[in-house]
């Protein structure tokens, strides 16, 4: 006696079994490009009942918003950040702020910071005249000091980038130029959420490379009018008379929190402060964007 699996199946083409899975191929395809292949008409599971409620759960986590230095990644596995608004490439930095013609307002910077050593003394002097100034920060000091950066912040005050490691950057090839100032940019908007819109090169030293990076990150390029030449040490008195000797609307003053020994700097600053506000000058920042 025969069974089934005795019984021999009837001869196939051998070519019918290639045309069998094409047709299945086919609409598989059809059917993803539809949409058809997961979700039905009324756009719930396949083969479920329309009326069906979708089961109740967590609403879906709000996305985290894109850093706003990163560029567009031109090729990746992870999700595409939004890259920074394009700025005009410049070919020279500011040397002054445009407050208008009746403002005596004046910009004080100071760089290569944070130092816990020098740059909390100069935040409540600041916080004590309720006055705002712009910090140009280093990475390696920045990412020890992300609480000060924080201050900072909280404070009001302007936060640049000044690089990493305050290299000259006209001796470095464009490869070795962009993690200088991108991974300043990473900490700062780590720490406080928003990533700097101002770039100073190390030295005042730029050229084509430094101002391009500068732009693709989202940041003007800001150098100085008035240089306390504080970081030579020449004395309190010296650097106070600088300072106030170079006193005028829209200038921006240069001054160190970091680098070396900077009592000096932080004397300084408690003596002219109160005399520039005497005069009548406002001590101010520039606006996140435009000028």
């Amino acid at each position: 006696m025969k069974t089934d699996h005795d019984t021999a199946a009837p001869a196939r083409h051998p070519s019918s079994g290639r045309r069998t899975f094409l047709r299945g191929f086919t609409a598989v395809a059809v059917a993803a490009l539809t949409g058809c292949s997961a979700t039905d008409r009324a756009g719930g599971p396949a083969g479920a009942s329309p009326s069906a409620a979708p089961a109740a759960g967590a609403p879906a986590a709000r996305p985290l918003a894109p850093s706003a230095y990163r560029l567009r990644p031109l090729s990746g596995y992870g999700p595409q950040r939004a890259a920074p608004q394009r700025l005009a490439v410049r070919r020279a930095p500011l040397l002054s702020m445009d407050f208008g013609p009746d403002e005596r307002a004046m910009v004080l910077t100071f760089d290569d910071g944070p130092d816990p050593r020098f740059t909390p003394e100069i935040l409540r002097t600041l916080r004590r005249h309720q006055v705002r100034a712009m910090f140009f920060v280093c990475g390696e000091m920045a990412v020890e000091n992300k609480d000060l950066l924080r201050e900072m912040a909280d404070d009001g005050h302007v936060i640049g980038n000044h690089t990493w490691t305050h290299p000259l950057l006209t001796k470095l090839t464009r490869a070795r130029m962009r993690p200088e100032i991108e991974r300043t940019c990473e900490v700062v908007h780590g720490a406080t959420g928003e990533a700097p819109a101002w770039f100073r090169a190390p030295y005042g030293a730029w050229n084509r490379s430094a101002f391009r990076l500068g732009a693709e990150l989202g940041m003007e390029p800001l150098a100085w009018t008035v240089d306390s030449l504080d970081w030579t040490t020449p004395g309190t008195r010296t650097i106070v008379s600088r300072v106030l000797g170079g006193a005028a609307p829209g200038v921006v003053v240069l001054n160190h929190d970091a680098g070396g020994d900077r009592a000096q700097s932080v004397a300084a600053l408690h003596r002219y402060l109160p005399r520039l506000l005497d005069d009548g000058y406002r001590l101010t920042v520039p606006r996140r964007r435009g000028l």
